[in-house]
Formats: C-alpha cells, sequence, structure tokens
C-alpha cells in the first residue's frame, strides 16, 4: 500500500512537471495585448512578413522576435507617426493590419471596412460631387496598397494626422446611402484619381509640403496628388 501510494506520488509530481514544461514552452507564442522581443509564433511571423514586403525588414521571416525584428517595427512606428517603442500593441497592430489574436487581416473587405470608409467620405467629402465622394474613398484604398502606408482601411483611415474628419471627431457622425455607394464603387476599382494617394483643399490648406507633392486631377474642391 505504502509502495503504491509512493508510485501515485511519483507520477502526479511528473504529470505538474510535464504541464509545467508545456506551459512555459506555449507562453511566449501565446496571444497577448502586444508582440515584443521575445515573442515567438504565427502572429510575430505575420509581422515579418507585412514589414520585409514593405521594406522595413531584411531578416529572416522565423516567427521570433529578436533585435532585427523590433527594429523593423520601430522604423515602420517612425514612418506612420507612432509611438517608436518597437513594441507591437494596439495601435501599431491596428496600423500594420494585424491581429494579435493570431491571423492577420483579410485581404477582403468587411461590412464594418465598408462602414468606416462611408463615414470617412461623408465627414471628409458630404459637400462634393458623387465623383468627388469615390475619389476620396480612392485614396484610401492606394493608400492600403502602398507600401508607404498601414496595410488595412482602418490603420490608413486612422493614421494620424491624414485626415481631418478623424483629428476633429466628424468621422463620428454617421454616413448616407450615397457615400456608402461611393465607397463600394470604389472598392469595386472605380478610381477618378488615377492612382492618387493624397488630396487637399487649396483654399483651407496650410501644409507648405502637400503642395509639392504631383497634382494629378482636381474634383470638386479638392486637389488630388501622387
Amino acid at each position: 500500500m505504502l509502495l503504491t501510494k509512493r508510485k501515485l506520488c511519483v507520477m502526479l509530481a511528473a504529470a505538474l512537471l510535464l504541464a509545467a514544461l508545456v506551459f512555459a514552452c506555449v507562453l511566449p507564442c501565446v496571444n497577448a495585448a502586444a508582440v515584443k522581443v521575445g515573442s515567438r509564433g504565427e502572429v510575430v511571423r505575420t509581422i515579418q512578413t507585412k514589414l520585409k514586403r514593405w521594406g522595413y525588414y531584411t531578416g529572416g521571416v522565423d516567427g521570433i522576435f529578436g533585435a532585427k525584428t523590433k527594429a523593423a517595427v520601430q522604423f515602420f512606428q517612425r514612418r506612420n507617426g507612432l509611438t517608436a517603442d518597437g513594441i507591437v500593441g494596439a495601435a501599431t497592430a491596428r496600423a500594420m493590419g494585424v491581429s494579435l489574436k493570431g491571423t492577420s487581416s483579410s485581404a477582403g473587405t468587411t461590412n464594418s471596412d465598408l462602414y468606416l470608409m462611408s463615414c470617412c467620405i461623408y465627414g471628409e467629402a458630404r459637400g462634393e460631387s458623387y465623383t468627388g465622394k469615390v475619389a476620396v474613398a480612392a485614396v484610401i484604398l492606394n493608400r492600403v496598397k502602398s507600401a508607404s502606408f498601414p496595410n488595412s482601411i482602418s490603420g490608413v483611415i486612422y493614421q494620424k494626422g491624414a485626415f481631418t474628419c478623424v483629428d476633429d471627431g466628424q468621422i463620428n457622425m454617421g454616413t448616407n446611402d450615397e457615400c456608402t455607394r461611393a465607397a463600394q464603387d470604389a472598392l469595386n476599382g472605380w478610381d477618378p484619381t488615377g492612382g492618387a494617394l493624397y488630396y487637399f483643399n487649396p483654399v483651407t490648406a496650410t501644409s507648405k509640403w502637400i503642395w509639392s507633392r504631383p497634382q494629378l486631377v482636381t474634383i470638386g474642391k479638392h486637389i488630388f496628388c501622387a
């Protein structure tokens, strides 16, 4: 009986030790509120892949968040107006189009993306013609495609200083059917701007830099630039 109890104790201790080892191995890969040096797994691999495609990262896509990955994240953060701490938290993940739950944002567009674009159009161009509304939506999508901007619709729209309607809160005013149709037309491929990444109102613009951009077309009150 004593031997049996001793065996049970040994087996229990071994089981606890095995569970602790498994937990220790899995812990670095567990999805957390932030991804940083020491993190491992598919989220890190997704981050490395995106940063490499955009030209921020030159290391291997190994799913291990090391010094090179941190430096690449800091480079991305500086270019996108984020705190350059080398940590992929909520704001940086949103700008990258990465989910910290382990999956990158879908290449397709969700209903929430469509609604967000529609709200941005309403906030930025509700007084413009229908073509002018589609043009604003096209700029958003052109930025998503560009390596110089975040890789998601929400990331582009909420990038610091990118859109006046976000800065002054007008994006929260909602939208209407026309703006939603304009967003959908842009998603379907209509780009009245010819590939513009920027636009501005020459009457209200205060930035000297924006005037230096190559101008592509004027639609309503906005000049669209490369």
